[in-house]
């Protein structure tokens, strides 16, 4: 499933207090938000009708807890209600037996469509094969029939 591509601006006045207030937020909180000046919806893609998502910060409590900023558009895609919201992750996993590591799912607990593992970004691949091809290219690699340019 691919992710969805809803962005929007993260209001940091709303952000910062939420961010202090919880148990072992961020030392840096002001610094996080001036690092994510926009968000990016984190469900996989998703009906009119479910809030887009963005997480925060996750605190390394027990259970884990995460902030969220949940936003509604409307059909023109403009803001129309936002929130911030502390929600437990998705105690979703899966094991993969030949790397014998697991894998949780980063999103919230209760969280509408794909858990995050089987969620693809095609911004964050096709960004990441650029730098490759630009790697390969600055070691003197072959990178004939590659059709990416940079």
């Amino acid at each position: 499933m691919l992710q969805c591509t809803a962005i929007t601006n993260l209001p940091p006045d709303e952000a910062l207090p939420a961010l202090l207030a919880m148990d072992d937020g961020p030392d840096d909180a002001e610094d996080l938000l001036e690092e994510k000046p926009y968000v990016l919806c984190e469900l996989g893609e998703h009906g009119e009708t479910t809030e887009h998502a963005a997480r925060l910060w996750t605190a390394e409590t027990e259970p884990p807890v995460s902030l969220w900023f949940l936003w509604a558009t409307s059909a023109g895609g403009h803001r129309v209600h936002h929130r911030l919201v502390l929600l437990a992750l998705c105690p979703y996993r899966i094991h993969h037996l030949r790397e014998n590591y697991r894998q949780w799912c980063g999103l919230y607990e209760g969280h509408p469509g794909s858990h995050s593992f089987h969620i693809t970004d095609p911004l964050r691949d096709a960004h990441h094969a650029h730098i490759r091809h630009n790697a390969l290219r600055a070691g003197g690699s072959d990178v004939e029939g590659d059709d990416l340019t940079s």
